[in-house]
């Protein structure tokens, strides 16, 4: 009977200790498999390095200025009889255009004059060819020793034959002082300022006016030294764009002309000539780009080939972070060759198909384990794959128990 009682209690206490650790072991698996492996490692998003080509882009800025300023002078003198509506200060005439005529009876008769000259010496000359005629023939019948020069009437024809073109000489100064009784504007032109006005007499040489060429307009724009290398050999004829700095916007296409060929004494800077067509969009109907204003000029200089564009704000002091295949980070030293606006463009310490750190811990460390992830923010290399097979693994040990 005794034997019996302690074996039931044995067995009970035997069920008791197997509940136990039954419910030790499933309270253990159960932790194991909520606990999670917490990633540690800073977020660093990347960017595949590939090399380009890049034309580099020259910038300066100039004043647009006339290709050439005239001031006109009267070449003949005499009283100004009418001036054409445009001929004011502001006001704009095309090449050809009269701007002011000046009275021309006097120059007109001046022509009749030279004509008549001109008459007289071809009758004279006329007259002589045929009395040369007959002393020549006269001639032929008188010993040789006879027979000069004076005789066969030679000097005397030159000497017509010299009024007749010092007649027609006459003829065509006084036939160019009768045009220039209309003077006409050389090219398109601004005027800039008149000095004269209906009735007034001027004299030969007398200032009348001060006109600007609106044909073409040129722009003088510096090089700074960090540019120089940049520009290509042979520049002249290099498309340009220029842009107004004013409230409203005009572009204008131009070109560069030339090279000024000096390097300033105070600024070690170079000079270069740009030249825009029509400024005033007199022939194009374009915006008018008038003289004086501020442009910004741009244009293409040479070609950098197998570099690298990287944004500023990822380079400093010459160095720049990169992601390995191992997700640490590592510094390299690079050489910048050029800088445009937020970019620098590197042509050594880097290799294709690197990965840039676009962001960086606030103490990046050499060798420092990254998390990669990408532009949605989505790890590339996840570890909580890794954390996963963990926690299967504990709570598989654990059901062995």
């Amino acid at each position: 009977m005794k034997s019996t009682i302690i074996k039931s209690v044995v067995f009970v206490v035997i069920i008791a200790i197997a509940g136990a650790v039954s419910s030790i072991i499933g309270a253990t698996a159960n932790e194991a498999e909520e606990k999670k492996v917490e990633d540690t490692r800073p977020t660093v998003s990347i960017e595949t390095l590939v090399p380009i080509t890049h034309n580099v882009e020259i910038s300066s800025f100039g004043e647009v200025m006339p290709l050439e300023s005239t001031v006109l002078a009267a070449q003949v003198s005499g009283e100004v009889l009418s001036w054409h509506p445009n001929f004011v200060a502001g006001g704009v005439v095309k090449r050809g255009d009269v701007l002011f005529s000046i009275e021309s009876d006097t120059y007109e008769a001046d022509v009749l004059r030279a004509e008549a000259q001109i008459s007289l010496a071809q009758a004279t000359l006329t007259e002589e060819l045929a009395r040369q005629k007959v002393a020549t023939r006269e001639a032929r019948n008188l010993p040789k020793n006879q027979v000069s020069d004076l005789y066969l009437r030679k000097p005397q024809v030159i000497s017509a034959k010299a009024q007749l073109k010092s007649a027609q000489a006459g003829l065509r100064t006084a036939k160019r002082n009768l045009a220039k009784t209309q003077v006409k504007a050389p090219y398109d032109a601004l005027i800039v300022s008149r000095d004269i006005g209906t009735g007034q007499f001027v004299s030969a040489g007398m200032r009348v006016a001060q006109i600007n060429n609106i044909e073409t307009a040129e722009i003088i724009v510096p090089v700074a030294g960090f540019d120089t290398p940049f520009l290509i050999d042979n520049i002249q004829s290099t498309p340009a764009m220029v842009t107004s700095q004013g409230r409203v916007k005009i572009q204008r296409e131009a070109f560069i002309h030339r090279n000024l060929g000096l390097v300033d004494q105070d600024t070690r800077m170079q000079h270069l000539v740009i030249r825009i067509e029509d400024p005033y969009g007199l022939s194009t109907n374009q915006a008018s780009l008038k003289f004086g204003t501020y442009v910004e000029v741009k244009f293409t200089g040479k070609s950098l080939d197998n570099v690298y564009k990287i944004p500023q704000s990822l380079v400093n002091k010459r160095k720049i972070w990169v992601v390995d295949d191992q997700d640490q980070l590592r510094s390299h030293a690079v050489e910048v060759i050029r800088e445009e606006g937020s970019y620098f463009f590197i042509s050594s310490g880097l290799k294709p198909q690197e990965r840039l750190a676009k962001n960086l811990p606030e103490y990046p460390q050499n060798g420092m384990k990254v998390k990669v992830i990408n532009a949605d923010g989505v790890a590339i290399n996840n570890t909580s794959e890794t954390g996963a097979v963990s926690a299967m693994s504990v709570k598989s040990s654990a059901s062995s128990l």
